[in-house]
């Protein structure tokens, strides 16, 4: 097996990787990089263009895997698309959503590449998609006659995420994809087979630093729900900064659960953003394949009101409330980022944050800014005096890094091959596992050169 990232830049973002399997040629994931504009945010596609393609596959629709599916498709147009159905539910809305931000940038900050792909090849995916469930194995052959099989996993994460395995001759590869072995409010930790593989391609995302001692999701969320109910007791607000995609639609969750049992004031509840509208498809979903536990009419019971039409920096937000805005990075012109600007000057309010903000974005320069400085919102031309608490709560949706060392290490693999994270937390995986198995093979790709496993 031959095994190259076509992401350029390495570490996460533009996730992709392009799979020779015997006979069988397979690209997995064509994400997007949040940090890097034009082509240079997408992998490096043109390099497979020539290959005659077998399968595509989607690990899950966060668009640092799925946003620049539509290019990948374009040059390979009689490939099917596999998916899940949940995935294929969801996987046009976030496209969708892409394109629109793509053609902002282009008006806002000239970028001439952008949009990469137009509205029309992103409905033409529909009658590409190979929905395929999990734990259901599904055999491909080549022109040849050999066979492959492949089987979905469920892998936590968000609704649809999936790891899979590759079986051809006896050899089985596993791909974890991003995962979460914790229970969510709105979705089950993945459920990955325990047998011995003999290849498994490891995410990375969390290697660079562990959970403290006694952590558990539930008493991290407990811990945000009693900040919540102090600041709002207070007088307060609260600003959660969420990820549009799974994160959202879990704070709601754990908003209605706590005012339900009464471990929160009734307050109003204001959202913007993606993840409002992605409420209805989650809806779908849990009707439809019972892959996640979220209904629209937690929207409805918590009186969800958008924030107001227009809404602009300097405007008094009301309260006591509770903001729940993408995105979860606070990135420029964002609600989070707007309504961020008339929070942070008052002592009661508090900025919570529940998941990983790169530390270049305007979220986490902001964890990193000392109490009592003047926080500058650069492309508003605002400052706000740094009044407010920030805390930061660990709802990751990626598992800790001794999860899937462990899940590394019961799989008893011949060879390893890291991916998803940056250079540190490679590091870290690879350290650890040459130290518990010294004759694994352990494979760190360099962006855009072969590595044979």
């Amino acid at each position: 097996m031959r095994i190259t990232d076509l992401n350029p830049h390495g570490g996460i973002g533009a996730n992709s990787l392009f799979v020779e399997l015997g006979p069988f040629k397979v690209l997995v994931d064509a994400g997007m990089s949040p940090k890097h504009e034009g082509n240079e945010a997408i992998p490096r596609l043109d390099l497979i263009d020539r290959e005659p393609l077998d399968l595509i596959l989607l690990t899950h629709c966060h668009l640092d895997h799925l946003g620049a599916m539509p290019v990948a498709l374009r040059n390979h147009p009689n490939v099917p698309l596999v998916m899940t159905p949940a995935s294929r539910v969801i996987a046009q809305r976030m496209l969708h959503n892409s394109h629109n931000v793509m053609v902002r940038q282009r008006e806002e900050n000239g970028v001439r590449d952008y949009p990469l792909y137009r509205r029309q090849e992103i409905e033409q995916m529909t009658g590409r998609i190979f929905p395929l469930a999990p734990d259901n194995p599904r055999f491909f052959s080549s022109l040849d006659g050999d066979t492959m099989t492949l089987t979905y996993h469920h892998a936590g994460h968000i609704p649809g995420a999936a790891g899979f395995t590759l079986e051809y001759h006896h050899r089985k590869i596993f791909f974890t994809g991003d995962v979460l072995f914790d229970d969510m409010q709105t979705l089950p930790g993945a459920t990955f087979p325990r047998e011995q593989v003999d290849t498994l391609v490891l995410e990375t995302t969390r290697g660079a630093s562990g959970r403290p001692p006694g952590y558990s999701r539930d008493k991290e969320v407990g811990q945000l729900v009693q900040a919540i109910r102090e600041t709002l007791e207070g007088g307060g607000s609260v600003l959660l900064p969420t990820f549009a995609l799974g994160r959202m639609q879990e704070v709601f969750s754990i908003i209605h659960r706590s005012m339900g049992q009464r471990q929160l004031p009734r307050v109003p509840v204001f959202a913007s953003g993606l993840g409002v509208d992605l409420c209805d498809y989650f809806d779908q979903i849990a009707r439809k394949t019972k892959a996640v536990d979220f209904r629209r009419q937690i929207l409805k019971d918590l009186k969800v009101q958008r924030l107001p039409h227009g809404y602009k920096p300097g405007q008094r937000l009301p309260g006591p409330a509770i903001y729940v805005l993408s995105s979860g990075m606070m990135v420029e012109h964002t609600p989070s980022y707007i309504a961020a600007v008339n929070l942070l000057g008052d002592a009661r309010n508090l900025v919570a944050f529940v998941g990983y903000c790169d530390p270049d974005t305007p979220g986490g320069l902001l964890q990193q800014a000392a109490e009592g400085e003047y926080f500058l919102f650069e492309v508003l031309d605002k400052r706000a005096m740094l009044a407010a608490r920030r805390m930061r709560f660990d709802l990751s949706g990626h598992a800790d890094r001794d999860e899937l060392l462990a899940f590394a290490l019961d799989l008893e693999p011949r060879a390893v091959v890291l991916t998803h994270g940056d250079p540190e937390a490679r590091d870290w995986f690879a350290d650890q596992l040459r130290t518990a198995r010294p004759k694994m093979q352990i494979l760190d790709p360099t962006p855009l050169e072969p590595v044979e496993v």
